[in-house]
């Protein structure tokens, strides 16, 4: 039997900074400092200098960084927030928490991000803000979709959970909105060990209030001024996302490399749509997704064959349970529905090896051959 291809292996990364991060998160345990302190602070600063941003607060997690970034800019009840069609359900489960309406539109055929022509024609009723996904770790459309906004005075909010490190036109997505949302699931380019989010931003006063209402709405130690939410960094959290930080260049560097082994591979391979890199943008590769026909036959024979594979994401955010009382219908965005219907993440991580990646072309190409 052939060797067994991961779809991610989290322990490969982490083995050479085990010692460094025992180190940090046991000074932690010892002196039992787990909320806020020196290493949320410093990760703070870090990743916003990372980034080319002025401020960075630290959340609980990505979802609520989202809904954070809404809830300060005064969106809420009545408000409609622009949301791509194709994307994780938290990128409008945000909008709802803040109690506000999303507002689905299609995506490019080719980068699978929000199209910027869907604003164009979209129903502005309400409408107070954008939120453009940088999805699968490559950048929106940035220059249209702000353009866009400004005519129509929408507050832009950078959904970034997937692009820690990208840029488009050589800027680092998380700087272009009002303020941006990313997510450290464990799983991400740059990820902690367990949930972590934070809201990144150069309005100084929006995000004081961010870093309020994450904290319950504390003025000081006894006195809130709003009722806010408990959504804060953990110390080791920060800690551990600090250590790695300082690696996610190399780390980015590495799926791009491993993204160009599979391009050259799968070239030749007819009936599989691999993913477009758009010329004025990084790809940081987050998932390495392609399209094939019959995908659930697909991923069957994949994992019969111990190739580990990953679907992101099955069902269109237009038609899924939780907003059937928005009277989206199947067909509205075909699009996105083609590239859910079809799409299959391949494995993708830093580590991942030359040969592996054959193996990963070698099976996909036996489907292929076997009828699809």
């Amino acid at each position: 039997m052939a060797a067994n291809v991961p779809f991610l292996d989290l322990p490969q990364q982490h083995r050479p900074l085990l010692n460094e991060l025992n180190q940090v998160i046991g000074s932690l345990i010892a002196d039992a400092k787990f909320i806020g302190g020196a290493p949320v602070a410093e990760f703070e600063k870090a990743f916003a200098q990372y980034l080319g941003a002025k401020h960075c607060v630290g959340v609980a997690n990505g979802t609520d960084a989202l809904y954070l970034a809404l809830r300060v800019l005064g969106i809420g009840r009545g408000d409609v927030v622009i949301v791509p069609a194709h994307t994780f359900i938290a990128t409008a489960e945000a909008v709802t928490m803040a109690g506000a309406t999303p507002r689905f539109v299609e995506i490019d055929p080719v980068t699978y991000t929000l199209d910027p022509k869907a604003l164009e024609t979209v129903d502005t009723k309400n409408v107070k803000a954008v939120m453009p996904v940088h999805l699968y770790g490559q950048p929106a459309d940035m220059d249209p979709i702000l353009a866009i906004a400004k005519q129509h005075h929408w507050h832009v909010v950078e959904d970034c959970a997937q692009s820690h490190g990208a840029q488009y036109k050589g800027k680092t997505t998380g700087t272009f909105g009002t303020l941006a949302g990313f997510s450290f699931y464990p799983g991400k380019n740059l990820g902690a060990f367990g949930d972590g989010g934070a809201v990144v931003g150069n309005d100084d006063e929006l995000i004081d209030r961010t870093r309020r209402v994450a904290d319950h709405g504390r003025q000081t130690k006894q006195l809130h001024g709003e009722p806010g939410v408990n959504s804060r960094l953990d110390s080791i959290q920060a800690a551990a996302l600090g250590i790695k930080l300082k690696h996610l260049n190399a780390w980015n560097q590495k799926r791009a490399q491993a993204a160009a082994w599979y391009d050259i591979r799968l070239k030749e391979l007819k009936g599989v749509v691999a993913p477009a890199k758009a010329a004025d943008r990084t790809h940081i590769y987050h998932l390495y997704v392609v399209q094939v026909p019959n995908r659930d036959k697909c991923l069957e024979f994949m994992a019969q064959n111990q190739v580990g594979v990953g679907v992101h994401y099955a069902v269109p955010l237009h038609v899924q349970p939780a907003y059937k009382d928005l009277g989206y219908k199947h067909g509205q965005f075909p699009v996105a529905e083609k590239v859910t219907g079809s799409c299959v993440s391949l494995p993708m991580f830093p580590d991942i090896t030359e040969a592996q990646v054959d193996r990963v072309c070698q099976v996909l190409s036996d489907y292929m051959k076997a009828g699809g």
